[in-house]
């Protein structure tokens, strides 16, 4: 039975079905807005002063006023997964900029409006016994910072949704975008990684990424591991060239990539992959014993 998923919002918990928010919200309206996924594991969040971090940075890039302190959304996280029957799940944190007037006017919004989600997710379904996910080469680019800095976790993903049609439509299961130069960007809902004769690479967040908390983490790891990796800018010639490949987020995780395109990956082998995601599971179990 599938655990029921629960909404804080105005200083209550409710059924996550019962939540509503105005029809002048500008979250709604214009996408106007940000949000943090978070996963929780033992009723306790994984990195969740790191989340919370880059929430208060993304409303700052936006100008947003958060319309209760740090610590109170802590308490109000701390009760939420109190309450939800799971001990582990997925918390959606969402900061909205509020009931205003039509128009895209913030000054119109004289209050943010907060609500976080307990559920479960599945971010990318990978059918029984497939090795490895498919993932599509869009042809959606990713959009350039200097339009909309993709280290802001905006409530906007019309470009990533568009980029997962066209993988849905190819009859692949994840979709990769390319930046405006043709330089590997993300996935649409997570970071890739590559290896290269043992060699661990990703792309900077300069090639237009969201800096992703699990990303990050899967970096220190690989220093930890003593396993040599990079940052650095990659082409679709060497995601073909890649002896291993997979994606990461906190909603997904680690998930291995079997296919890009047309290009399957034959190993069996992933000795990389398989120490990073040890290291990754040994590090949570750590952090949210």
């Amino acid at each position: 039975m599938n655990p029921q998923a629960l909404c804080w919002i105005n200083q209550q918990i409710i059924p996550a079905d019962e939540a509503s928010i105005s029809v002048y919200d500008h979250g709604l309206l214009y996408g106007d807005g940000i949000f943090e996924g978070l996963r929780f594991y033992q009723r306790k969040v994984f990195r969740l002063d790191s989340h919370l971090r880059r929430l208060q940075q993304s409303a700052d890039a936006i100008a947003l006023q958060l319309p209760m302190t740090i610590e109170q959304m802590k308490q109000a996280i701390q009760e939420l997964i109190t309450r939800y029957d799971q001990p582990d799940g997925y918390l959606r944190l969402v900061i909205t900029r509020g009931r205003g007037t039509l128009g895209i006017d913030p000054q119109s919004c004289p209050q943010a409006e907060c609500f976080i989600i307990a559920d479960r997710l599945n971010v990318i379904h990978q059918p029984p016994g497939q090795r490895g996910i498919k993932l599509w080469i869009a042809s959606t680019r990713r959009l350039p910072a200097q339009c909309l800095n993709p280290r802001i976790k905006s409530l906007n993903y019309l470009n990533n949704i568009l980029a997962r049609i066209e993988a849905s439509q190819a009859g692949m299961d994840e979709a990769l975008l390319l930046n405006t130069q043709g330089f590997v960007s993300e996935g649409s809902v997570d970071n890739i990684f590559i290896v290269r004769d043992g060699v661990l690479l990703t792309p900077p967040v300069s090639d237009g990424l969201l800096q992703g908390i699990t990303r990050d983490s899967i970096l220190q790891l690989a220093d930890d591991c003593g396993i040599e990796n990079r940052q650095t800018s990659l082409t679709e010639y060497d995601l073909y060239q890649a002896d291993e490949c997979f994606l990461c987020g906190t909603g997904a995780e680690l998930i291995r990539v079997g296919q890009i395109n047309r290009h399957i990956f034959t190993d069996d082998r992933w000795p990389v992959f398989e120490r990073i995601e040890q290291a990754f599971h040994d590090l949570i179990a750590r952090e949210c014993a």
